[in-house]
This record gives C-alpha cells, structure tokens and sequence, in this order.
C-alpha cells in the first residue's frame, strides 16, 4: 500500500496517524483546539515526538478542554513544567492558555470554532495535485491569512508554517501525494 513519502513506516503509531487521522477533515471544536496546541508544541521538533506524548498531553490538558484550559494559574502551569510526558517549555505551557481564551472567544461569536475556520475554505477542502513531497509546501498565501487572522485575534505560535501543518492534518488542505493510498479519501467535507 503507497503512502505519503513522509511517513516513518517504522513507527507504527505513526502510521496509523497518517492512515486514520492527517488529512480527514475535521469539524470537532475539541479536535481543533488539540491539533492547534499540539501543532505550536510541536514548533522545534519533530511530529513524531508530540505524536508519542499526545496522550500525556491529553491528560495534562484536561482532554484539552479549552474552558478548563483558558482558567489555568500559575500553580498548574508550575505542575505542567515539571510533567515530563509533555514539552516543558513555559511559554508553550503559557500559549495553550491564551489560545484557549481566544479560541473562546471565536466560538462565541462564530458559534463554532470550525464554522469559523472552515469558512476559509468556503467549507471544502483544498484539493492539491502533489507528485512528490518535496512539492508540498511548509506554507501558504492561506496559511499566511489564517496565521495573521489568530495572531490578531490574539492567538500565539500560531505562525504560517504551523498553521498549514494543522491545515494538513485537519484536512482544510488534501495534501496526501497522489501515489497515496488516502488521496482520493480525503476529498470531501467529512463529518
């Protein structure tokens, strides 16, 4: 079975991330608020390091509620630091809680968080017409416009390269090659 080039064939975990999840449009609020964090975790490392800590992470995060998340004080960003299962990175730690404000805040006015970002695709996804990795671009003119829209609303790492790596992986974009056995499985707007 072909896969997109990237994935580690090695890594089981990351296979069936790759087979299941990156790229299946998503239309969750809680899923969108776990790939936004775990995406501005993820800055400075590799995938498959936040891939082995997401379930620490979903645990320390309260299942990423994003009300829980967004009440969080010192004294459990102090207990997050010193969880090993996650990256113990305090201004990462202190992110998670001021996007979970924000991410608060576009579901009040738009409803939900997925209308909202949906809504930069015209509720469909993308559909890229990749031969190769090396083709898919670390971002966009879109992802530029979706990072500059969270930034402004007040959202932090939440640049252009890990706003299109969370596209990717919600599914906003289709970026599977198209020797990939998913390309054609990520073509509509999912549930």
């Amino acid at each position: 079975m072909d896969r997109c080039a990237w994935v580690n064939l090695q890594n089981e975990l990351y296979v069936r991330y790759h087979d299941e999840e990156w790229g299946v449009p998503v239309h969750d609020d809680r899923k969108h608020f776990e790939m936004i964090i775990l995406e501005g975790a993820q800055a400075g490392l590799s995938w498959e390091t936040i891939l082995k800590k997401r379930e620490n992470y979903r645990k320390a995060f309260d299942g990423f509620d994003p009300e829980k998340i967004a009440v969080y004080d010192e004294s459990k960003v102090q207990e997050l630091l010193s969880n090993e299962g996650i990256v113990r990175n305090r201004l990462k730690i202190k992110s998670a809680i001021q996007n979970a404000n924000v991410f608060l805040k576009i579901q009040h006015e738009f409803g939900t968080f997925d209308a909202y970002i949906w809504s930069f695709v015209n509720d469909v996804p993308v559909q890229n017409n990749f031969q190769a990795i090396k083709e898919v671009p670390a971002k966009t003119e879109l992802s530029d416009r979706i990072a500059k829209a969270l930034k402004k609303r007040g959202m932090n790492f939440v640049g252009s390269t890990i706003i299109y790596a969370y596209m990717q992986a919600a599914g906003l974009v289709n970026d599977h090659t198209n020797d990939c056995f998913k390309k054609s499985g990520c073509v509509c707007r999912g549930s």
